[in-house]
């Protein structure tokens, strides 16, 4: 459980303050989370979708694709610019790998 998410849960029976002592966070940094949590619900759904496409071009490409190539691939087809990383991120986050034909050192 995010300690954030407890001190949501809690704030009614023993306020804030008191809970964020206890949990070792700031204030203002709950404040913040409580206040974004419209965005990163936003971006989970997001990434959710271009998981989807992700895994399309993946197996397209026989599970041989990596970040890289699969970045190139959907900027081509779709034209929506997504960054290499973001890909890699989302990648790793779904347990999807490209082939490696080097040995790693």
């Amino acid at each position: 459980m995010n300690r954030f998410q407890c001190v949501a849960d809690l704030q009614r029976r023993y306020g804030v303050q008191r809970l964020c002592s206890i949990l070792g966070v700031s204030r203002s940094s709950f404040y913040y989370w409580r206040r974004t949590a419209a965005d990163r619900a936003a971006r989970q759904v997001t990434d959710a979708q271009l998981a989807a496409r992700i895994r399309a071009v993946h197996q397209e490409s026989d599970g041989t694709c990596g970040a890289p190539r699969i970045t190139a691939e959907l900027q081509e087809t779709s034209g929506e610019a997504v960054s290499h990383k973001r890909d890699a991120g989302i990648l790793r986050a779904f347990e999807v790998e490209g082939v490696r034909l080097r040995r790693r050192l």
